[in-house]
């Protein structure tokens, strides 16, 4: 390894960036960004429909490897992965993994002896939505992180409690997400969407059960609110549950689809007059992160996850039942209102300021850069143990 030439990482795991996807695209970005700007040499391996050779590019000085796999089902993420992580492997560079889906593959990392660091995401195989052997499958992938990456990141204490029932504590590092504090964002997106500002709450997540959406548009629909209900997300009326969704829904809620424009999707939090997260399992979720740094009054499903990212200053609820009664307390209350909103951007401030997780991020992956002596010494130069529990 040469003296001069900048610390380099490799992230492995997503679809790749711009960020167009979800949380780890969006983190992914945010982070690259973040380490080019210290000097860091930063590669990201990106997804791409279709049939070809890798070749590689930049993207605002991060470079992209394109891995091109034909469709996009879970065969076709397992072969970019695959290919992904043999690439990787070839150069000895110092790897983030984010998400655990196919670490099994990663074997291949220890024994070429590149050093691996896994985000853990949340306990996917835990998840109801999943078959019995999809469940399987995570299950020991989970375990398979555990074994053969050399650090774990957990994303929420509670992750970070599940993985020491696998690898001891010093193995694990607890570092959440983090995102930019928003403020003065203009509102010309949101009233071209026919919203009008303090007069709409947002829901923002796949239409999935675990997510509560039909709670909580059936919470929300079950009496007139004389505010609208902002539903961001793909909803396909082929599809049971987004049609059981739909159908729940008064003349007061929306449905706006997926929206990817950054803009857009800032200026639709800044301006809401609360934020509904559904979310039942997982860790530290970006978009109730999100929904904090834009001094959001959060209303949240009522779990030890939700409860210690958005703290006492959040309301929580179980149910729809609950939930509508909750919103007959909160949306005529505006001091109630204001004091959740205040309480959201001082439990943001307290862990989850972008440069502040990124800087934890940069402390810990610093730790673990291949010596100059040689890429195969696995042990870090300086333990490092964040914890935000």
């Amino acid at each position: 390894m040469n003296e001069s030439a900048p610390p380099t990482l490799r992230i492995l795991g997503t679809r790749g960036i711009p960020a167009a996807h979800g949380g780890f695209e969006t983190f992914a970005e945010q982070l690259a960004l973040y380490l080019v700007q210290h000097g860091w040499r930063v590669v990201v391996y990106c997804q791409e429909k279709g049939l070809g050779k890798l070749r590689e590019d930049s993207w605002r000085k991060v470079e992209r490897v394109i891995v091109p796999v034909a469709g996009e089902s879970p065969a076709a993420t397992i072969l970019f992965d695959w290919q992904s992580l043999r690439h990787a492997a070839r150069y000895g560079d110092l790897c983030l993994t984010l998400g655990y889906n196919t670490a099994v593959l990663s074997a291949w990392l220890r024994l070429k002896g590149v050093p691996n660091v896994f985000n853990m995401d949340g306990v996917e195989w835990r998840r109801p939505k999943w078959s019995s052997a999809v469940k399987f499958w995570f299950w020991m992938n989970d375990w398979a992180a555990c074994w053969l990456g050399n650090h774990l990141i957990a994303d929420h204490p509670q992750i970070a409690r599940h993985l020491e029932s696998r690898v001891a504590a010093s193995k694990i590092s607890t570092i959440a997400y983090g995102a930019p504090r928003l403020s003065n964002i203009d509102d010309t997106a949101i009233r071209k969407l026919g919203l009008t500002p303090r007069r709409y709450l947002t829901v923002i997540a796949r239409a999935e059960p675990e997510n509560s959406l039909l709670e909580i548009v059936k919470g929300f629909s079950q009496r007139r609110r004389n505010v609208t209900l902002a539903v961001l997300g793909h909803y396909h009326d082929h599809h049971p549950y987004h049609a059981a969704v739909r159908a729940a829904a008064s003349d007061e809620v929306v449905f706006l689809g997926a929206i990817y424009d950054k803009a857009t999707v800032a200026a639709l939090r800044f301006h809401c007059l609360a934020y509904l997260h559904g979310h039942q399992v997982g860790g530290t979720n970006p978009s109730l992160v999100e929904a904090l740094g834009a001094a959001n009054a959060v209303i949240a499903h009522d779990n030890r996850f939700n409860r210690w990212v958005a703290g006492s200053g959040a309301k929580y609820f179980n149910g729809g039942e609950d939930l509508s009664a909750l919103l007959d307390d909160v949306l005529d209350n505006p001091t109630l209102l204001a004091q959740m909103r205040a309480a959201s951007i001082e439990r943001f401030e307290t862990d989850f300021t972008l440069d502040t997780i990124l800087t934890q991020y940069r402390t810990l992956l610093e730790s673990w850069l291949p010596s100059t002596s040689g890429f195969a010494a696995l042990q870090p130069r300086a333990q490092v143990n964040k914890s935000n529990s």
